[in-house]
């Protein structure tokens, strides 16, 4: 199963007054396991920003101006998250913006869900948290997602949490290992919002000592006796196909 994690920012609230999409951030599960890949751009608006959506996310026109227009990176947008189920928390509001850009664009583009299926993480936490509290936050909160780097609101960055809430909602899986201290890597740019992946240190391989062997050995040969002679270790060893030699 392929999935893209998506969330954006945008200069205010109502894409029907001309509001417009500054960013855009995905990121791409592969059988609900990272693959590396991700789509991430700011972009210029090309009008103002609401003072209350720049309190929000930080990012003013002044910022923005010399970032592409969502005409320049439509193209890998859209093959970027076709075919995917694209997951977001409160699909109503993004799929509206991006929708409205496509149609900005050209009316070829069609809309969002000509391109890949739509998952709405608000609608399972509602269902799942009835009358409790579910944006990211709250989410955040009662699934153990550590979100505590997040003083301002960003795409890339809510689309790390909401990976992580997601894969808690719907399976239990831990989460994906996201580093604030590490997220120039992912995007190249160096800002407080944006994240990588962390990369872990290899696992250390911890060989036994000449005691513990001899003490693995004689514990398998009291196994072999009590079981006349059908300890599967020494059997797996006496035709070749491994296991602990014992003698």
């Amino acid at each position: 199963m392929r999935q893209i994690i998506l969330d954006t920012e945008t200069t205010g609230l109502a894409p029907e007054e001309g509001h417009r999409v500054i960013e855009i951030g995905c990121i791409e599960l592969k059988n609900r396991r990272l693959t590396g890949r991700h789509f991430h751009h700011y972009l210029n608006p090309e009008r103002e920003i609401d003072s209350g959506a720049a309190e929000v996310h930080g990012l003013t026109l002044d910022k923005l101006r010399e970032a592409p227009r969502f005409a320049d990176v439509v193209a890998q947008f859209v093959e970027f998250v076709r075919g995917a189920e694209v997951v977001i928390h409160n699909a109503a509001f993004d799929v509206g913006f991006i929708d409205a850009e496509l149609a900005r664009v050209g009316s070829a583009w069609g809309r969002l869900e000509d391109y890949c299926r739509v998952f709405d993480t608000l609608k399972l936490a509602r269902e799942l948290h009835p009358g409790q509290r579910n944006g990211l936050d709250a989410l955040c909160k009662r699934y153990d997602v550590d979100n505590a780097h997040r003083t301002l609101h960003g795409a890339l960055l809510d689309a790390e949490l909401l990976a992580d809430v997601y894969l808690a909602m719907t399976g239990g899986q831990g989460a994906l290992g996201f580093d604030v201290l590490d997220r120039v890597e992912l995007t190249g740019v160096s800002d407080e919002r944006t994240s990588s992946v962390r990369q872990l240190p290899p696992l250390r391989v911890v060989l036994p000592q000449d005691e513990e062997l001899a003490a693995h050995r004689a514990r398998l040969a009291a196994i072999d006796k009590r079981s006349g002679g059908r300890c599967l270790w020494l059997v797996q060893d006496s035709t070749g196909e491994g296991g602990v030699t014992a003698g």
